[in-house]
């Protein structure tokens, strides 16, 4: 009976300006931005368009990523003579200069800057600011949002890579690297990928989600692991989510410099080697220390545009705004409720509330089957808009589809003069409104005692019912019998429900 449901439920976005400027934010982003104002005729790359080793300095100055006791970052300073030199140090420095490596990176390959690739180490290329440079800052947010987009998909084939602790081992004689030696298929890592960020899209877009809080790290990766119908997990499937989640751990730290994510990494005193101790005591009720993420708003937009781009139906609030009001009952119609009043109100705004009006409740008639639950979602169109509507739905008083939902959008609003109902249009109204309420797939409970509220308040109710000409009656019936709780009025909906379908020949 239910309309073809979307496959996922609608997300809120803000305006394209307020993203492009969460975009410009995005410390990695931010970052080569500021090494594509720097580079010019000075600048030197290598044979891949990356910075020679005796430029990463400059770039480092430049990024102002000051090297202290606690690592490379953009505040506070050394320590002095006493951290300079010392091993720590030396790892700060490096820390630091691959930031810089990363931004510069990113640089090219979204635009930022333009590079003229060296021939080897002896004769290094030059480099300059690109195209896309000036377009962050002239350009319209759509162009900020692309070019962003671009260095989303550059840190997504950075983060399926995997972390070579100890590369000369895996090149070979010829001096290549030996990819077949690392047990990685790089189609299988982006599509593990794809996965997780897509489950957390709809843990964060789902009603009775976790919406804008952090979802446990342990979850998600239980969420691509574990077999729906496993009850237990094995030590084998516990060994795979463990894995899982380290290698999260490390995507989401790449993810969340782009803007993608906002995320608290797995507490490192839980990461010890195989055969030690952990060096803290785990505490099964902290599960924050397992690593906490979650979608940020410029997330939501970025995965939102994988998963069209892939033909994924991955519907926004506001795509329905510049179509007809056919589009909009049928659009909205596996919506969740708030979702669902959210498009309806973003369609109504700027609208004529008459022509408005007039529109819904044209696109609400039919005897199809979706169309009890058009009614029901042009009902609540029409309960969002004033007493300016009245003409238009004083109009459809005497139709047989619509005349019962005017009656009832009047009374609510205090019209005088609203002619009451025939006892047919009283039944008809009821049989349609359980029918959308089916469809709805709303609270189970509710819909009982929609469903106990008509038997009784209209005595002889079953035997009324089963004469409606309504597409639905037969279903109808059926499903009260399942759902009363009163047996007695159970097993008479099941008898009306029996002769409803007689009446029909179905």
């Amino acid at each position: 009976m239910s309309a073809e449901q979307p496959t996922l439920p609608p997300v809120r976005l803000p305006a394209d300006a307020e993203l492009a400027r969460d975009a410009l934010a995005a410390p990695l982003l931010a970052r080569a931005v500021r090494l594509a104002r720097w580079a010019g005729p000075e600048t030197r790359v290598g044979a891949g368009g990356e910075l020679v080793d005796e430029q990463l300095p400059d770039a480092v100055e430049v990024l102002g990523l000051t090297v202290t006791a606690d690592g490379a970052d953009g505040a506070g300073g050394s320590d002095g003579e006493s951290f300079e030199g010392t091993e720590a140090y030396e790892e700060a420095v490096e820390e630091a200069e691959i930031l810089a490596a990363d931004a510069w990176r990113l640089a090219v390959d979204t635009g930022l800057v333009t590079v003229e690739d060296g021939a080897d180490d002896e004769t290094p290329g030059g480099a300059g600011p690109g195209d896309n440079l000036a377009l962050l800052t002239a350009g319209s947010p759509q162009d900020v949002l692309a070019i962003w987009l671009d260095g989303f998909d550059a840190v997504f084939a950075d983060a399926v890579v995997p972390v070579l602790d100890d590369l000369e081992t895996l090149v070979g004689e010829d001096g290549e690297i030996d990819l077949e030696s690392l047990d990685w298929d790089p189609e299988m890592e982006g599509e593990f990928l794809e996965g997780v960020l897509g489950n957390l899209y709809l843990l964060t877009v789902s009603e009775g989600g976790p919406g804008d809080g952090p979802v446990p790290l342990p979850a998600l990766a239980a969420s691509m692991v574990v077999p729906d119908d496993m009850g237990e997990p094995t030590d084998d499937v516990l060994e795979q989510v463990s894995d899982a989640m380290m290698r999260l751990d490390e995507q989401f730290r790449l993810l969340e410099a782009i803007g993608l994510v906002e995320y608290q990494p797995v507490d490192e005193a839980l990461m010890a080697e195989e055969g030690e101790e952990p060096a803290a005591p785990l505490d099964d009720e902290d599960v924050s220390r397992y690593g906490m993420v979650r979608l940020t708003t410029l997330g939501l937009y970025g995965v939102r545009a994988r998963m069209l781009d892939a033909g994924v139906d991955a519907p926004a609030v506001g795509d329905l705004a510049d179509k007809g009001a056919d589009a909009l009952l049928g659009g909205i119609a596996g919506y969740p409720e708030a979702a669902a009043r959210a498009e309806t109100a973003t369609w109504l705004s700027g609208r004529d509330v008459v022509t408005a009006a007039r529109e819904l409740l044209h696109a609400a008639r039919g005897t199809d089957a979706g169309s009890p639950l058009r009614r029901l979602h042009c009902q609540q169109a029409l309960a969002l808009v004033g007493t300016e509507a009245e003409p238009a739905v004083r109009e459809v008083l005497d139709d047989a589809e619509l005349g019962g939902l005017a009656r009832v959008w009047l009374v609510e609003r205090g019209a005088a003069d609203v002619p009451a109902p025939s006892e047919s249009m009283i039944f008809w109204l009821a049989i349609d409104t359980i029918a959308a309420q089916l469809d709805a797939d709303g609270d189970l409970e509710e819909l009982q005692e929609l469903i106990e509220g008509l038997t009784g308040r209209h005595s002889g109710f079953f035997e009324a019912a089963w004469r409606v000409d309504h597409p639905a009656t037969a279903e109808v019936l059926e499903a009260m019998g399942r759902l009363h709780r009163d047996k007695t009025a159970a097993k008479e909906a099941r008898k009306s429900a029996f002769k409803a379908r007689s009446r029909s020949g179905s």
